[in-house]
C-alpha cells in the first residue's frame, strides 16, 4: 500500500490514527480535576507540536541518516515564514500558495548554503551552518529591514494589495484554505468532556502526515540506504567509487525544504514573521528534539518535538500558587518544603526540568525515548514468552 510493505503500512496507519485523535489524547483530565493543568489539547499547542514535528523530521533526514550536524536550520525556518507572509501580503490569504513559496525559497537557500558548507564535514560543517544562520539573522534584523521589517517583524496590513482576493475588508484577513479560516474551531462534548477541534490543527496534522510519509519513503529507499552509508563510513564509500557529495547535498536541500514548510505553517497559523525564528537557539532546539526522541528513527524526532513543546507550554505555566493549591491538603510543615523543592523546576525554571530529563535520557537511553520504548517492548515480549513457556510446561502430560 502506497509503496510500503505491510509492517510500514500498519505503522503509518497507527501514526495517522494517533495524529487525528490528538485532541482526545492530550486532554486526559477533566476540567475540574486538580491535574487539568497538564491538559495540552488546545489548538495553539497542538499546532506547534505538529509544525515542529515537521521541522524535526526534516532535520532528522540530514542528521539522523547522514550524521551531518547542522546548527543553522533555523535560517530555513525563518525564510519560510518570511516567504509565506509576503505571499499573504501580495497575492492571497490562501495558505497553499504561501506554503509552496516557503518550500521553494527555503530549498533554494539550502542549495546555496549546502554547496558551500558540505565542502567540509564534522565540526567544521556545523560551524559553517551556524555562521550562515547568524548572517541570515543579522541581515533580517538590520540590512534587509525593507523586506523583513527588522525587529518589529513582518506582518499583514489592510493596505496590502492581495491581488487575488476579492475585496478589501475593514479588519485584518485571516489565513484560510478555500474559505476555511485557520482560526476556526468547534467544541464537541463527548462523554461529558468538551474537546476542541481546530481547522488549523487538522490542516497542520494532514501536512505532518504527508511529511511523515515522505520521510518514511526516504528512509526505506535506496537513496536512504546511501545516506546511511555516508554516516557509517564515508571514506570506505569513496573507495568504492561512489561520490557522497550529491547525496549529502540532496539530503541537506530536502531537510531545508522541510524547515521552510514548518516556517510557512507557523506563518499560516499566525501571519507574523520575525528574526527571532532564525536565532541559533531555534537551531539548537531542533537538535534537542531530534536527539531526545531518537536520531535516525522515524517517529523519534516527532516525539521529541512533542515533549519539548509540552514542557515549554505546560510546565512553564505551573507557578507557586498552583503548587500550593495541589498540596494544600498537607500539613503546613510538610506543604512548604515540598512546594519549595518543586518550584525551581516549574514556571520560569522549566528549562531545568527539561535539562534534567535530557541528561537522564542521554545517560540511560543513548538512543533517545524511542530506545526506551523498544526496551519496554522487548521486556514485555520476554515476559510474555516466559509466561507461555511456563504455561506449556505446566500443562504437559506426566510420564
Amino acid at each position: 500500500m502506497l509503496g510500503l510493505n505491510r509492517r510500514d503500512t500498519w505503522f503509518l496507519l497507527i501514526v495517522v490514527a494517533l495524529t487525528l485523535l490528538t485532541p482526545f489524547l492530550l486532554q486526559p483530565f477533566a476540567e475540574d480535576s486538580a491535574l487539568a493543568q497538564f491538559n495540552a489539547g488546545y489548538p495553539d499547542l497542538m499546532q506547534r507540536i505538529a509544525i515542529y514535528g515537521i521541522f524535526a523530521m526534516g532535520f532528522n533526514i540530514l542528521f539522523g541518516l547522514t550524521g551531518y550536524l547542522s546548527f543553522g536550520h533555523a535560517a530555513f525556518l525563518g525564510v519560510g515564514s518570511y516567504s509565506a507572509v509576503w505571499m499573504f501580503k501580495l497575492l492571497s490569504m490562501n495558505v497553499l500558495p504561501a506554503l509552496i513559496l516557503a518550500v521553494a525559497i527555503a530549498g533554494l537557500m539550502a542549495l546555496l548554503i549546502g554547496v558551500i558548507s558540505l565542502r567540509r564535514s564534522g565540526i567544521y560543517f556545523a560551524i559553517l551552518t551556524l555562521a550562515f544562520a547568524q548572517m541570515a539573522y543579522n541581515l533580517a534584523y538590520s540590512v534587509l529591514t525593507p523586506l523583513t521589517n527588522g525587529e518589529t517583524g513582518l506582518q499583514i496590513t489592510l493596505s496590502d494589495p492581495r491581488i487575488l482576493d476579492a475585496a478589501a475588508t475593514d479588519s485584518l484577513p485571516v489565513p484560510s484554505l478555500f474559505g476555511l479560516e485557520m482560526n476556526d474551531a468547534a467544541q464537541v462534548e463527548v462523554l461529558g468532556r468538551v474537546f476542541t477541534f481546530s481547522v488549523g490543527y487538522y490542516f497542520c496534522a494532514v501536512i505532518a502526515i504527508l511529511a511523515f510519509y515522505v520521510s518514511m519513503r526516504i528512509f526505506r529507499s535506496p537513496f536512504g540506504l546511501m545516506l546511511r552509508a555516508v554516516k557509517t563510513n564515508q571514506t570506505r564509500m569513496s573507495y568504492t567509487g561512489l561520490n557522497a557529495r550529491p547525496y549529502t547535498l540532496a539530503a541537506f536541500v530536502i531537510s531545508g525544504m522541510y524547515a521552510g514548510l514548518a516556517g510557512g505553517l507557523l506563518a499560516a497559523m499566525d501571519p507574523l514573521a520575525g528574526p527571532e525564528r532564525m536565532q541559533w537557539t531555534a537551531s539548537g532546539e531542533v537538535v534537542l528534539m531530534t536527539i531526545l526522541g531518537g536520531a535516525g528513527t522515524l517517529l523519534g524526532p516527532v516525539l521529541g518535538a512533542g515533549v519539548i513543546k509540552y514542557f515549554e507550554n505546560i510546565f512553564s505555566k505551573i507557578n507557586e500558587n498552583v503548587l500550593h493549591e495541589w498540596f494544600g491538603a498537607l500539613p503546613g510543615w510538610l506543604e512548604t518544603p515540598i512546594v519549595g523543592l518543586i518550584d525551581p523546576f516549574v514556571g520560569e525554571g522549566w528549562h531545568l526540568t527539561l535539562g534534567a530529563l535530557f541528561m537522564l535520557v542521554m545517560i540511560f537511553l543513548p538512543g533517545g525515548l524511542m530506545e526506551g520504548g523498544r526496551r519496554i517492548a522487548a521486556a514485555w515480549r520476554r515476559r510474555r514468552a516466559r509466561r507461555q513457556d511456563g504455561g506449556s510446561g505446566s500443562t504437559a502430560p506426566a510420564e
